[in-house]
């Protein structure tokens, strides 16, 4: 098994179609790790297990659990209202907590990931400069005053801005910024000392450098820097390694960052979403869930895409296999992790 995947990572670098770090782990044991690709091209700085990647819209299970704690502490719960928020927008009033964590909100998202292309992400700048967006509420102009698409609850619908909305929530109740919030009570909860918000404005050790492919095999590449805005925001963009997601993944299953009750609400799905073949994809608080035709939950986690970003976070529980995939180049980690997906079922989780 591990030579197989070994050989798919070594011939993804070798084509120059992944850039970034594997880890797997079993039973929380360290089982197999990979780095390849640059963290600097013009340096030729190679990658590390201690690099620290930009991790997108992984970055959502981070804000979940944020507002689960907060709901714990009884600032928020899952009848909370954007009303809380006294926004002047398009915004219906009545869209719950709930519905914002679980992308039934119906309200427009700022980028339609299911209907445009993730390389059409840098159009949204033309008029309002990616280095203007430095807090949550500079977002609100790319898509509260639009009309919603759906009435409130009616069914799934992906929005990175409900996760906006989820963040500002978390400033109001904790009162502090999301930033700060996520820093005290998740990084520094989960003892992740190798994780935080970074601008791209400033200088930090062992940070991956974004890469948008020009041509590829052997080809150019322009960095991201003028594609996605400079500093996360609660919908995406923390730094992170892969040795740090790996221990908050296992925290979080083992009831150390939430109480009981919430720690299993969040571990279970509760939209439905697709069926494909055999498997059903449905969504829970800020994670995917993959399940079987006999309602097994074969893995759950996250994507993370953004132009020069693409990680994979996977936990398959029938097999106790934690896959954490972290990439500096785009559309680099879902093949791989496909494949990698491909071999665990095969020899594991069958």
């Amino acid at each position: 098994m591990l030579e197989l995947i070994n050989s798919l990572i070594e011939s993804a670098a070798r084509e120059e179609s992944f850039s970034g770090v594997v880890l797997l782990k079993k039973g929380g044991e360290h089982f197999y790790s990979k780095a390849v690709g640059f963290a600097n091209h013009s340096h030729k700085v190679l990658n590390t297990l201690e690099t620290r990647f930009n991790t997108a819209s992984i970055t959502k299970v981070f804000t979940a659990v944020s507002v689960l704690q907060l709901i714990e502490r009884k600032k928020l719960s899952f009848e909370t209202t954007v009303r809380d928020l006294h926004l002047d927008t398009h915004i219906p009033d009545e869209v719950t907590v709930y519905q914002l964590l679980t992308h039934t909100s119906g309200i427009t998202d700022y980028f339609d990931e299911s209907e445009e292309d993730i390389s059409s992400f840098e159009n949204l700048w033309k008029e309002k400069p990616n280095y203007s967006i430095r807090k949550l509420r500079d977002f609100l102009p790319l898509f509260a005053n639009k009309s919603p698409v759906l009435p409130p609850g009616k069914e799934f619908r992906y929005s990175n801005a409900g996760y906006i909305l989820l963040g500002l929530l978390i400033e109001i109740a904790s009162g502090l910024s999301y930033f700060d919030y996520v820093r005290e009570n998740i990084f520094a909860k989960a003892s992740m000392r190798d994780s935080d918000f970074i601008s791209f404005e400033e200088v930090h050790d062992n940070v991956a450098e974004g890469y948008i492919p020009v041509s590829i095999p052997k080809g150019k590449w322009r960095r991201n820097i003028y594609v996605i805005p400079p500093y996360g925001a609660s919908d995406g963009g923390a730094f992170t390694t892969v040795g740090d997601l790996a221990h908050f993944m296992r925290l979080l299953r083992n009831g150390e960052l939430l109480r009981d009750d919430l720690t299993e609400e969040i571990l279970i799905p509760h939209v439905d979403d697709e069926v494909v073949g055999d498997n059903v994809w449905k969504y829970g608080y800020g994670m995917w869930f993959l399940l079987n035709k006999r309602n097994d939950i074969i893995r759950y986690g996250l994507p993370g895409e953004d132009p020069g970003v693409s990680c994979r976070v996977f936990y398959y529980p029938l097999c106790d296999i934690d896959v954490i995939i972290l990439g500096n180049q785009s559309d680099c980690a879902g093949s791989l992790g496909w494949k990698i997906h491909d071999v665990i079922m095969e020899k594991n989780c069958s």
